[in-house]
């Protein structure tokens, strides 16, 4: 473990949640916090490295605990609540609902409705809600709150955080009083909040971010989304299965940013189950009157029940006061960072969804840890080029890599194949073979640098993709590997023969 000497500290005494039973959380565990004004007589290592980390998401979190890990003692400082976007109100609740809304729809339809009676379940929205939420705060207490709780290391002051200099934060407490916090290292891992789009007369309104749509205990009759990305067409299709009739409203295509087959295949997917999908539409006005949502577009009106906007998220750095410490950030209010997670400023870093990094957690976690490791006197960097991404709609999307777009941006000839998955064994099996399995690959060299998919469970194997390219496999060599029969995976191995074969041709398990 390594140990970090400073003269430039000023200690923080450490702080505790009120006490509960081992492994059981009180009735209102979300509210438990550490007393920020009581000092305890085990107070942290004055000569440790003193790390500020501002939020208590997958970034902060990762980043907290590793510090610790090394040596050094952090405040962690939460203005809301603690676990950030997340486990909170964004993948931990929006996978149960998408999940619920699944087997909803298994039970009214399904490829084997002939040989087993299907039925239109009846959705009580108030029971999935309470038992998403018991999750989401079961999750918050074990893998965030407990977690703090059992560590000495890490203060944990509840405020809202701003920079004074470059290595002073100002902490307005909630309950109440300021605080200075001086520090050696400083990590900005403050998320991002949605964006809402300049239609007039929006604001007005009582529309749905993403928060509000997963927390709402009823299921509408009419729901409108203006969207065209993941969260968008996520809930779109969850709120579908759910029984809303559902319009998406896109300024363009669906997944505009990705291989154009995408989003046709999803659309396609969509439309089959009754969602009208609207492209190359927008709305002029918005007006909310009667207890219903009036959009005007060229088409005409659109009136909804209920009105989702999901068209993106801005990351939450207008409040920091970035201007006193001297960190730069982009036009979008993003913190410029290098791979190493530093900002403009040495000693200052920012990872997760307030960064110019891809909005995932699972980048968010892997960027705090690296500032972490940077922080503490180490030498690391976050690689994003394999970096795999999954939409959970149905079909699910899953890329990584390289499109053949950006590859041809980047320089680089290509040569691509697409395996429509009527030719693979698994989806014919399950009698569903909507969608394909693209790769693409450097021409000459062979070598395969990326792979878009929409399939069921494409999530399930796109991380096979990224091991294959991060391990510069040719598509020769892709081919030839064993892949267990009868699993979506093979459909990488099928879809690598398609460069050499007809796999038409091929009898079932060939090489």
């Amino acid at each position: 473990m390594s140990r970090f000497k400073t003269t430039s500290v000023v200690c923080e005494s450490r702080t505790e949640h009120a006490e509960g039973a081992p492994g059981q959380a009180p009735a209102k565990r979300s509210e438990r916090v550490k007393d920020e004004n009581r000092a305890d007589e085990a107070d942290h290592r004055c000569d440790a490295l003193h790390i500020a980390v501002i939020g208590s998401g997958g970034a902060a979190m990762a980043a907290a605990l590793k510090a610790v890990e090394r040596g050094a003692r952090v405040t962690l400082i939460e203005r809301g609540t603690i676990g950030g976007t997340c486990v909170n109100t964004g993948c931990v609740p929006s996978k149960i609902m998408i999940r619920a809304a699944h087997i909803a729809h298994l039970r009214a339809q399904s490829p084997f409705d002939k040989g087993i009676s299907a039925t239109v379940p009846t959705i009580l929205r108030k029971r999935l809600l309470a038992q998403q939420q018991a999750r989401v705060e079961e999750l918050r207490w074990t893998k965030y709150e407990n977690i703090l709780d059992g560590s000495p290391s890490i203060t944990v002051l509840h405020g809202e955080a701003s920079f004074g200099d470059v290595h002073t934060l100002r902490v307005l407490l909630r309950v109440g009083g300021e605080r200075k916090v001086v520090f050696d290292r400083c990590l900005i891992a403050t998320g991002a909040s949605p964006v809402i789009p300049p239609i007039p007369g929006l604001k007005d309104t009582p529309y749905w971010t993403s928060t509000e749509a997963l927390a709402s205990d009823t299921i509408p009759e009419r729901l409108a989304v203006i969207g065209s990305s993941v969260v968008a067409v996520e809930l779109a299709q969850a709120f579908a299965r759910l029984g809303s009739k559902v319009t998406l409203l896109a300024r363009h295509i669906l997944f505009f940013r990705e291989d154009p087959a995408i989003g046709e295949e999803v659309t396609a997917a969509f439309r089959a189950e009754g969602i009208k999908v609207l492209e190359h539409m927008q709305a002029s006005q918005v007006v909310y009157q009667d207890g219903e949502f009036v959009l005007t577009t060229r088409q005409g009106e659109l009136r909804a029940d209920e009105l989702l906007i999901a068209t993106g998220r801005s990351p939450n750095t207008c409040d920091l006061n970035l201007e006193a410490a001297g960190v730069t950030a982009d036009q979008h209010g993003a913190i410029v960072v290098d791979t190493g997670l530093r900002t403009s400023v040495p000693g200052i870093y920012a990872a997760g969804d307030c960064a110019n990094q891809p909005q995932f957690v699972y980048v968010a976690a892997a960027g705090g840890a690296r500032a972490a490791v940077n922080m503490t006197g180490g030498d690391t960097a976050l690689d994003l080029r394999m970096m795999p991404a999954v939409v959970f709609t149905e079909p699910q999307v899953a890329t990584v890599g390289l499109s053949e777009a950006e590859a041809h941006l980047k320089g680089i000839k290509t040569d691509s194949r697409t395996l429509t998955l009527d030719n693979v064994p698994r989806t014919l099996a399950n009698f569903d073979t909507r969608g394909f399995i693209k790769l693409v690959i450097e021409k000459g060299k062979r070598q395969l640098i990326g792979v878009q998919a929409v399939a069921p469970e494409a999530g399930e194997l796109i991380q096979s993709a990224a091991l294959a390219i991060r391990a510069r496999m040719t598509v020769e060599e892709l081919a030839d590997q064993l892949f267990p029969y009868l699993t979506m995976v093979e459909g990488l191995k099928l879809a690598a023969q398609t460069f050499s074969r007809d796999v038409k041709k091929l009898s079932c398990c060939a090489s």
